[in-house]
């Protein structure tokens, strides 16, 4: 799977774990940000790599920032994106089950990185039950877009 990944500094130490973990299980990584430590605006990253995401360059994404909330965000203000904060793999399952998220939001400063990596791959794992009520919603979520 082609993953497009941001962070900005407060999230930068899991992106980095969580690439090398990711590809190590055979995933393709897009690092579309921050590439050090030093201070910078979390929109910046975050919005770049939902970009790639809704413009079909990744399959899915996943961005961090120090609580996961202002990659939240950003992110779900770029069109076609839905993204979701999870601190649990339950969460990260039912995202995906029921919402059909496409981009995972991470705190870097609040989740672990073996947590992390449980959340990532449930995340990463689980399909979307499409049709019926779910594909319902979705599709009532997305036409907010057009509002």
């Amino acid at each position: 799977m082609k993953i497009a990944i941001a962070s900005d500094h407060g999230g930068y130490t899991l992106k980095e774990h969580l690439k090398t973990y990711l590809a190590g299980k055979g995933h393709e990584i897009s690092d579309c940000g921050t590439y050090s430590l030093e201070r910078c605006d979390y929109p910046d990253f975050g919005s770049a790599c939902a970009r790639m995401v809704a413009g079909g360059q990744c399959d899915r994404g996943i961005v961090l920032c120090t609580t996961g909330i202002g990659m939240t965000i950003a992110a779900n203000k770029v069109k076609g994106v839905r993204c979701a904060l999870c601190h649990d793999p339950l969460a990260a399952e039912m995202t995906r089950r029921d919402n059909d998220a496409n981009m995972l939001a991470l705190g870097g400063g609040i989740t672990g990185p073996k947590l992390a990596e449980r959340i990532a791959d449930v995340f990463l794992s689980t399909e979307f039950e499409s049709g019926g009520r779910h594909q319902r919603r979705v599709n009532k979520v997305m036409a907010l877009e057009e509002d």
